[in-house]
């Protein structure tokens, strides 16, 4: 089993009395890490229960809690000492959080749940537990965290995290990093050696996505018209989405559109990048950006439709999301910055990076009074220029 990087702070977790919460994309790496850390556990006074089986549902939709507990007692768990409950998938059974909250307060139980939407976990799942939850969100893998899959990644590599271009780094690593961008970072993705059962892998995990999460976490029951909105969607990344115009393309009525877009990024298959203002009722009425949470189910999504310049930009807001927020900045005058990261720093995302780009970030960050700026290059020019970040050096 190969670690992920949040299993540091999951494992410092487990000795607190919180509900630890574990959230994110389906077959993103969740049921796993709910395994590693129950491998984790001293004693044996432990329990695992997926609530994608249906005997499972049926228990917890008890109305009788103590029948529960009973329940729970036959599979092995001793209440009158410290036990753990993991349970997957939790957004499939409404109760859950009400039964949850009373094993809770009631015994010495601690819990590691998870599921995989954020909406339900931190609003529904949330107003019955407050105080008693922290919530951990999981993504594909990090750049680094696929080179440890791939088994290529040695710490000595570490020195270039963040670091301006270095010739070696970027000899020695970028077919890993064109592999990358090319199928994502979806876990089983990257472990399966054959380019064509990749392909077969990112489908699979697209329709399952449709037809497990988005019919179970919603009433919408028509999943082709879902795909045909997420397949336009992909051919769109990068850009401002106008629902009005997606409507037209689509057929679906722009209250739908809404509707699908609020599950959509809930359920952590696209991100929204807000536009970057100071003044909140202009970053409200302006049009968001979309960007993909995996450029794997990106590339199978669109297709050829899109550039490489589209793809590699969608890969960096992948691969900068989990770490910090992503805006973008445009002028009236249609100037822009790709990304405001973190409020604070101002990138600029080129294909090939040249020194004049460098001048312009420079001078478009100075107008917003924003001192921090970075250029990021997919490859380096001919010309020698090198004072650029590489993307295969952000983890």
């Amino acid at each position: 089993m190969f670690e992920r990087d949040i299993y540091r702070e999951l494992v410092a977790h487990l000795s607190k009395k919180q509900i630890t919460v574990i959230t994110g994309m389906r077959r993103v790496g969740k049921s796993t890490s709910v395994k590693y850390l129950l491998k984790q556990i001293k004693h044996t006074n432990v329990v695992y229960l997926d609530c994608e089986r249906v005997e499972i549902r049926i228990l917890f939709n008890k109305p009788d809690y103590e029948d529960i507990k009973e329940e729970l007692e036959l599979r092995g768990i001793d209440f009158s000492n410290p036990c753990v409950i993991a349970i997957d998938e939790i957004q499939l059974v409404q109760s859950l959080p009400s039964v949850i909250k009373y094993l809770y307060d009631t015994y010495q139980a601690k819990f590691i749940v998870t599921g995989s939407s954020s909406y339900y976990l931190k609003n529904t799942f949330s107003e019955s537990l407050a105080g008693r939850k922290r919530i951990f969100e999981m993504y594909p893998l990090s750049f680094k965290e696929f080179l440890k899959f791939k088994q290529v990644w040695a710490d000595s590599y570490e020195k270039y995290a963040w670091k301006p271009y270095n010739s070696a780094w970027y000899n020695k690593a970028r077919d890993w990093y064109e592999e990358y961008i090319s199928y994502g970072g979806f876990p089983e993705v990257v472990l399966e050696p054959n380019n064509v059962d990749k392909q077969e892998l990112l489908l699979d995990i697209i329709n399952s996505y449709i037809e497990l999460d988005v019919k179970l976490l919603s009433d919408f029951t028509v999943s082709e018209e879902l795909f045909k909105l997420v397949k336009l969607l992909a051919a769109r990344s990068g850009n401002k989405i106008d629902y009005t115009k997606i409507g037209s393309v689509s057929a679906i009525h722009r209250q739908k559109i809404t509707a699908y877009m609020q599950l959509l990024e809930q359920t952590y298959l696209i991100y929204q990048a807000t536009p970057f203002t100071k003044n909140i009722d202009k970053e409200i009425s302006q049009q968001k950006k979309l960007y993909f949470s995996d450029t794997g189910i990106l590339n199978v999504l669109a297709g050829s439709q899109l550039s490489s310049g589209q793809i590699f930009e969608n890969s960096i807001a992948a691969q900068l999301k989990p770490i910090g927020s992503i805006q973008y900045y445009q002028r009236k005058t249609g100037q822009e910055i790709d990304f405001i990261f973190k409020g604070d720093t101002a990138l600029e995302i080129k294909e090939t990076p040249l020194e004049q780009d460098k001048n312009s970030l420079r001078q478009r960050a100075a107008a917003i009074e924003m001192d921090k700026y970075l250029l990021i290059g997919h490859h380096p020019p001919l010309n020698g220029f090198d004072d650029f970040l590489w993307a295969g050096s952000i983890f």
